[in-house]
């Protein structure tokens, strides 16, 4: 029987999420309804759902409409188009990632994985017999990575190299300077590199004329990359459970479409025909815009909060994605996150994410706490005020950790 570790930050959700007054621990862009879709692409006309349609299981890897819509994305400011075929349709970035990772990763290969990070990205790969790396950025160094670590964990059986850009909990970007690193090393010894970019295209902080502002790994040139994707976080439609996978390597896409043969036969027609709306010129600007607005004004919400309790919390600014990593101490000592969490849904019913509990290892990010900014503003700013209360009446409650040395 295959071994694999609670998913901790999901069951977090699932235990509170439906209950708590004021949820900032989402981390999608504020959901939207189809008639909010209808309304950003200025097409009022538009019906996705035909009557007519028997309801087969459709195309099995996706509709060509969809599959299309999205290589033509990813071929925007790249040397080479890419092809339609090099992009799998899944139910959510999580079966994506979950199907590449179980088809292409086993027992005898070495894995390095980005951290903190979802822990899906490195205890998949422990569940199937491969041995992981977790190559850690710091809150210290701003959350950068350092490529002499790269270069220090690389082995001979290093089969994939695992990236979350941009990232999640941290929010924290992988500059182009450092992505083109990357794919140097790993091109050395033919490493696939693995990106789950959830969180692309929010980048609220960053501009796109900025020298290392970051592209799709995909854009780089490199064969054996490959990425995931969903409707989800960036695109605020996560209940359509649409998902992709795209690659340079035909195939790496027909080896995770072999293997997608035994869990989804096909995402269902209608989700994916709101999904090509969804990313097609009509809507896909006006949406991006609605997101990336809402995520400029929320942070900018968050950070007045974070700098006027400084004596509790820090940070590393965020610059792009829906999640802030936010440490609480107490005259220089972590505090215990997951008591500080319960505290906080219990008295005032906010829910955030205790950083040790669903991204940490060991002691890792004892006293962090994850924030998804970009609900619906009145949301955040009612939990930030509520949360100004806790922190000024009662936050004497909180215990401390020592950390063992």
């Amino acid at each position: 029987m295959v071994q694999i570790k609670p998913f901790a930050v999901e069951q977090w959700m699932d235990a509170y999420e439906t209950t708590a007054k004021y949820n900032i621990a989402e981390t999608c862009c504020a959901s939207i309804s189809i008639d909010d879709l209808k309304a950003l692409s200025g097409d009022q006309s538009w019906n996705p759902i035909d009557f007519s349609t028997k309801l087969t299981y459709g195309s099995i890897r996706g509709s060509e409409k969809l599959r299309q819509t999205l290589a033509d994305l990813y071929s925007v400011k790249t040397p080479s188009t890419l092809p339609a075929d090099n992009v799998l349709i899944t139910a959510g970035a999580i079966q994506a990632n979950f199907l590449l990772l179980y088809t292409l990763v086993g027992p005898g290969d070495h894995v390095i994985c980005h951290y903190p990070t979802y822990q899906q990205l490195y205890s998949v790969p422990e569940s199937v017999g491969a041995e992981v790396s977790l190559w850690k950025a710091k809150q210290t160094d701003g959350w950068k990575l350092d490529i002499d670590e790269l270069k220090a964990l690389i082995r001979p059986n290093t089969k994939m190299i695992i990236l979350n850009n941009p990232q999640n909990p941290t929010g924290a970007v992988i500059p182009q300077t450092t992505l083109k690193e990357i794919v140097e090393i790993a091109r050395e010894a033919s490493i696939i590199i693995h990106a789950d970019e959830v969180y692309r295209p929010i980048f609220h902080s960053i501009s796109p004329v900025d020298p290392e502002f970051p592209p799709s790994l995909l854009s780089l040139g490199y064969e054996h990359t490959v990425v995931t994707g969903s409707m989800s976080k960036a695109y605020s439609l996560a209940g359509l459970r649409v998902g992709w996978i795209a690659s340079r390597s035909p195939s790496l896409i027909e080896a995770c479409a072999a293997t997608r043969d035994y869990t989804t036969i096909s995402v269902g027609q209608l989700d994916d025909a709101i999904a090509s709306y969804a990313l097609s010129p009509n809507s896909i600007h006006s949406l991006l815009r609605r997101n990336i607005d809402l995520a400029k004004k929320n942070l900018e919400m968050l950070e007045k909060f974070v700098e006027s309790y400084r004596w509790a919390c820090d940070w590393v600014k965020p610059r792009a994605g829906t999640t802030a990593f936010v440490r609480f101490s107490k005259m220089g000592k972590p505090v215990d996150d997951v008591a500080l969490c319960k505290l906080l849904l219990e008295r005032i019913g906010v829910l955030v994410v205790p950083g040790s509990l669903c991204f940490g290892e060991g002691e890792d990010f004892i006293g962090y706490v994850r924030i998804g900014f970009v609900s619906e503003t009145e949301v955040l700013e009612k939990a930030l005020e509520a949360m100004k209360e806790f922190l000024e009446d009662d936050y004497d409650e909180v215990p401390v950790i020592k950390k063992k040395k």
